[in-house]
C-alpha cells in the first residue's frame, strides 16, 4: 500500500506542477485588453485551480490591482498582497484591473464552473444557475464531472437543465437531439426560452424543439391551474375563517352582526400583544402564535357576550335596529383600538415553521404560511361542528334554534344560550383574526376588508349550514381567483356578487337550507 500511494504520488506531481505552470501562464493576461481579460477568464474557469476562484472573485469585486509592470496584486481591505505567492506589498503605483460588461459576463459563467464542486450547497445551486446562463462548450466536462457526485435532488435537477442548454449550444446534431429531450422534459421557463433562442440556429431540428417547447407548455398550464386553484382554496380558507363565526352569529341567531369585522379585529391584535408580551420570554416567545389562538377566542367572546347581554337582547325579532346598532358598535371599537394601539400597521411576525415556501410536483410552489392557513381553518370548522354536535352546549343551541318557548318549557335557560351563542361565534371570529395577521396588515380597518365577503359565504351557502359555509367560501374563492386574471380584482368582485344575486332569486335560502330561527320568520 504505502509504494502505491507513493507510485500515485510520483504520477499527479508533473500534473499538479503543468496546472500551477498554467495557472501562473494565464495571469498577465487579466492586466491586458478586454478581449484578452475575457478570454484569460474562461480558460483559468475551466483549468480547475482552486487559486482561480479567488483571484476571479477579486477581479469581479474590484479588489484585483496592477502595478505598471504588469504585476497583480491583491486587496484584501487594508492588506495588500502579490498575487501569486502572497507575500506583503505596497500598493503605491497600483490601479485597479478595469473590465466591461463581457468580462462581467466571462467572470459570472467562470465563478459559476468554479463553484459546481464547493462543498456549499448553495454555492453549488448559485454556480449550476450560473453554468445554465452561460451555456458553452466548457461547460460540459465540468458539469458531468459535477453531476457524478451531486447529491441534492434540486441542485442535480438544474446541473442536468445546464448541462442540456450547453450541449445544446455546443454539441453535435446527436447531443442536440438528447439536449432537446432533456430540456423538453422539464417544467422551467428558462429551459423554454433557451429551446426557443435555439430554434433560429437549428432549422433541421425545428419539429423536435417545437415539440418539446409544446410539453413545456402543457406542463406549465397544468402548474399554472395548480397554483390558481391553491390561490382559490387558500382565499376560500380565509373566507371560511372570516363566514365561521358570522354562520351561527347571523345564520342560527338570526342578527345581522355588523361589528363581526371588528371582532375579527381584536383577534388579530391579541396576536400582536401576545407576541409583544412573550417577546423577551425565551421559552414562549416561539409559541406565541400558537397561545394567541385561545387569548383571542377569549376576548372576543367577552366582547361578543357583553354586547348581547348588554345592547342586542332587546332587539331580537327587529334585524334593522341590530343592523344600525351592531354598525355603531363596529364603529366604536374601531375607534378604541386607534386610541390604544394608533392608527398605523403593526407587525405580527410569523414563526419560522409558516414562512418560505413549498415545491410541489410540476414546479408548482406554495407559500407555507397559507398552506397552514389551509389546514387550520378546516380544524376550525371540524372543532365547531363537533361543539355544536356533541356537546350539551350545542344540544341546547340546537333546541333553542329550532323552537324557543318548547326549549324554555324543558328547563333550558334560552337567555345564557343566547349569550354564549353570541360569545361562541364572536371567538371564532377572534380566532379569525390569528389567521388574517400572517397575511394581512394588523391595522383597525383590518375586518372591514371581510364583512361583505363573510355575508356572502353565508348566504351563498345557506343560512345557518356549516357545510353551506365550507361549499360557499371554497367555491367563491375558487371563482375569484379564475377571473382575477381577465377581470381584474375589482371586476371579478362584481362578477361574483352578481352571480350570487341571481343565485339567490332562484333558491333565496342558499346552497343548504336549513330549518331555524331565521328561515321561520
Amino acid at each position: 500500500m504505502p509504494r502505491l500511494l507513493v507510485l500515485l504520488l510520483l504520477l499527479l506531481a508533473p500534473l499538479q506542477a503543468r496546472g500551477q505552470e498554467a495557472f501562473e501562464a494565464l495571469l498577465p493576461g487579466l492586466a491586458g485588453g478586454f478581449a484578452q481579460q475575457a478570454q484569460t477568464v474562461e480558460r483559468l474557469g475551466t483549468l480547475g485551480d482552486p487559486r482561480a476562484a479567488a483571484v476571479l472573485r477579486a477581479l469581479s469585486d474590484g479588489r484585483l490591482l496592477k502595478r505598471p509592470d504588469g504585476t497583480l496584486l491583491l486587496r484584501d481591505g487594508e492588506r495588500v498582497t502579490e498575487f501569486p505567492g502572497g507575500a506583503a506589498a505596497d500598493a503605491a503605483g497600483a490601479e485597479p484591473v478595469r473590465i466591461n460588461n463581457r468580462v462581467r459576463a466571462a467572470l459570472r459563467g467562470a465563478l459559476g464552473r468554479l463553484s459546481l464542486l464547493s462543498p456549499d450547497a448553495a454555492e453549488r445551486m448559485a454556480a449550476a444557475e450560473a453554468v445554465f446562463r452561460s451555456r458553452a462548450a466548457e461547460n460540459i466536462p465540468l458539469l458531468e464531472a459535477a453531476l457524478a457526485r451531486e447529491s441534492v435532488a434540486a441542485i442535480r435537477a438544474r446541473m442536468e437543465l445546464a448541462l442540456a442548454a450547453s450541449r445544446l449550444a455546443a454539441g453535435q446534431d446527436d447531443a442536440k437531439r438528447a439536449a432537446i429531450s432533456a430540456l423538453g422534459a422539464s417544467s422551467s421557463t428558462e429551459a423554454r426560452a433557451v429551446l426557443l433562442e435555439a430554434r433560429a440556429g437549428n432549422p433541421a431540428l425545428g419539429a423536435e424543439i417545437e415539440a418539446a417547447v409544446a410539453a413545456i407548455d402543457r406542463r406549465l398550464e397544468i402548474r399554472r391551474a395548480a397554483e390558481t386553484l391553491f390561490q382559490g382554496l387558500s382565499l376560500g380558507s380565509v373566507l371560511l375563517l372570516a363566514a365561521l363565526g358570522l354562520a351561527v352569529t347571523f345564520g342560527v341567531m338570526g342578527v345581522i352582526n355588523m361589528a363581526h369585522g371588528e371582532f375579527v379585529m381584536l383577534g388579530a391584535y391579541t396576536t400582536f400583544v401576545m407576541q409583544e408580551a412573550l417577546r423577551d420570554i425565551p421559552a414562549l416567545a416561539p409559541w406565541s402564535l400558537p397561545l394567541a389562538v385561545p387569548a383571542a377566542f377569549l376576548v372576543a367572546a367577552a366582547c361578543g357576550a357583553a354586547m348581547e347581554r348588554g345592547l342586542i337582547r332587546h332587539l331580537y325579532g327587529r334585524p334593522l335596529e341590530t343592523l344600525l346598532l351592531t354598525f355603531g358598535v363596529g364603529m366604536m371599537i374601531q375607534q378604541a383600538v386607534r386610541l390604544g394601539f394608533g392608527a398605523q400597521n403593526r407587525e405580527v411576525t410569523s414563526p419560522p415553521w409558516m414562512q418560505g415556501t413549498l415545491e410541489l410536483p410540476f414546479g408548482v410552489m406554495v407559500t407555507q404560511n397559507r398552506l397552514w392557513i389551509l389546514v387550520f381553518s378546516l380544524v376550525v370548522l371540524l372543532l365547531t361542528v363537533a361543539a355544536i354536535r356533541l356537546t350539551r352546549f350545542g344540544l341546547e343551541m340546537r333546541a333553542v334554534t329550532q323552537n324557543r318557548r318548547i326549549a324554555s318549557a324543558m328547563g333550558i335557560r334560552t337567555g345564557r344560550v343566547d349569550a354564549l351563542t353570541f360569545a361562541f361565534g364572536s371567538g371564532i371570529a377572534g380566532i379569525a383574526g390569528v389567521a388574517l395577521s400572517q397575511i394581512d396588515n394588523v391595522s383597525p380597518n383590518l375586518g372591514t376588508s371581510y364583512i361583505i365577503d363573510s355575508f356572502m359565504v353565508v348566504v351563498f351557502g345557506g343560512v345557518g349550514s356549516l357545510a353551506g359555509t365550507l361549499v360557499g367560501a371554497m367555491t367563491l374563492g375558487v371563482v375569484n381567483k379564475v377571473l382575477e386574471p381577465y377581470a381584474g380584482v375589482v371586476l371579478a368582485k362584481v362578477f361574483v356578487l352578481v352571480a350570487i344575486m341571481l343565485f339567490i332569486q332562484r333558491r333565496p335560502r342558499g346552497l343548504f337550507a336549513l330549518k331555524g330561527r331565521a328561515a321561520e320568520q
